[in-house]
């Protein structure tokens, strides 16, 4: 049906459209390093403006009572296809637009939602999910705050949870969905690699396992995996089986450590069922904030890259170092004894080992914190994915709050140093952790 067929059948003034983006040339299709520059903007729209303003607004005028009433339609889930144009700032609004019309690109996806933080995002898809008596089941280790969602804060709720280590095989993965199918299970959630040990789950395997065990249902349990360390240049997991991909676009995406915001991408469907989720509960990113993510998504791929490669110069010196126990960075999986298992995973779903890695040092907290207080160049901060190089202590931050069982079981043990490699000179950071490394 075109705008103006709509129009005259329900009287509402067709929304007006940019032009149409150009995703190919001669046949080429466009990668998407070069669609951030302008997909999903027309600079007619907005003055000729090069680049998208940054809409301050927390409304949005419609064109008559009748657009109104289908916009509103479509926010409410009365009407699907959403809300077909602006409505109010807690729903949508142009750079958010833009910035989840860009992110779907990278990965490949239907669709994309950005949301105020990773957790908010985690949190929203959840609640989107679960009612009370359902089981969520994840891997093992998650980021400690996801993990307090699921078991303190859901499970208040009367939600349940069944996990398995991250390198799990088909058999103990089959034995755990099998075991939570017995009730409803509302979601399988993965996160590759894990935080803070970089083990690796088998997407392949999860899927292969929900569709032979909900071979015979209606209402088989999608899977969502949290791809912050590796995506979306180094693993793109809804090529692997997964429905949808989880961000904290804090990281990678946002890349310079100035922003907090997060993404869930993925099939329409699914993503229509979070965004009622978020309508309501208000959880969406905010315009200024969107604005610095499309600055940053133009450089995603040249951070990453440079982040990448000295990450494997680093390692390289790292693993080679007498108070060094061990690095455990993906690159080295197929020369490690003993994690065949994970690198097979590896050669079948990375594109690349990442940046961000575990520092296993001989010796245990004193060890750790006389190195981490003794870096010049490298921040001692959370988080990752950034331009600068950080290193912190999970065991006595990040995963503090995870019992302590639960740690030495998931091996976040007092001798882990998690590091991020940022796009500093290789060489420099090399010689920050060897003076750092001479003062342990």
């Amino acid at each position: 049906m075109t705008d103006d067929t709509d129009a005259t059948l329900t009287g509402v003034e067709p929304r007006r459209r940019p032009k149409a983006d150009i995703d190919q040339i001669g046949g080429r299709r466009l990668r998407p390093s070069t669609l951030m520059m302008g997909h999903g903007y027309d600079p007619t729209l907005s003055e000729g403006s090069l680049k998208p303003p940054i809409f301050l607004t927390s409304t949005f005028v419609f064109p008559n009572a009748a657009a109104g009433k289908r916009h509103f339609e479509g926010v409410t889930g009365k009407r699907p296809g959403g809300a077909e144009g602006l409505v109010y700032s807690r729903f949508n609004g142009p750079n958010q637009e833009i910035l989840e019309d860009r992110l779907s690109i990278w990965e490949e996806a239907e669709d994309a939602l950005t949301f105020s933080s990773g957790m908010s995002a985690i949190a929203t898809l959840f609640l989107s999910m679960v009612k009370p008596g359902d089981t969520i089941v994840h891997s093992g280790p998650l980021y400690a705050a996801t993990e307090t969602l699921i078991a303190r804060v859901l499970g208040r709720f009367g939600v349940h949870f069944l996990d398995f280590p991250a390198g799990a095989t088909r058999e103990e993965i089959d034995a755990v969905l099998s075991k939570a199918a017995t009730g409803r299970v509302a979601l399988i959630y993965l996160e590759s690699p894990a935080n803070p040990t970089n083990a690796l789950v088998d997407v392949e395997a999860v899927a292969a396992s929900r569709d032979a065990i909900w071979a015979n249902s209606d209402e088989k349990p999608p899977i969502a995996i949290d791809n912050t360390f590796l995506g979306p240049l180094w693993h793109q997991p809804l090529k692997h089986g997964a429905d949808l991909v989880v961000y904290s676009l804090t990281k990678y995406a946002g890349g310079h450590s100035d922003l907090v915001a997060g993404g869930v991408l993925g099939s329409k469907s699914h993503i229509n069922t979070i965004r009622l989720m978020r309508n309501t509960i208000g959880t969406i990113t905010d315009p200024n904030t969107a604005w610095m993510l499309l600055r940053s998504l133009e450089t995603l791929e040249l951070r990453m890259s440079r982040a990448g490669e000295n990450a494997a110069k680093v390692c390289e010196f790292l693993r080679h170092h007498p108070k060094v126990e061990r690095v455990g960075y993906l690159g080295f999986l197929e020369s490690t004894p003993g994690e065949e298992r994970q690198a097979d995973i590896y050669r079948r779903h990375c594109d690349g080992a990442g940046s961000t890695f575990s520092l296993f040092l001989k010796g245990g907290e004193a060890e750790s914190f006389a190195f981490l207080d003794a870096l010049k160049i490298a921040k001692l901060a959370v988080s990752l994915g950034g331009t600068e190089t950080l290193a912190s202590h999970p065991a006595g931050m990040t995963h503090l709050s995870v019992p302590e069982a639960r740690k030495q079981a998931l091996g976040i043990t007092d001798n882990l140093v998690r590091i991020s490699i940022g796009v500093e000179d290789a060489d420099d950071l090399i010689a920050d952790f060897d003076q750092a490394l001479a003062a342990v």
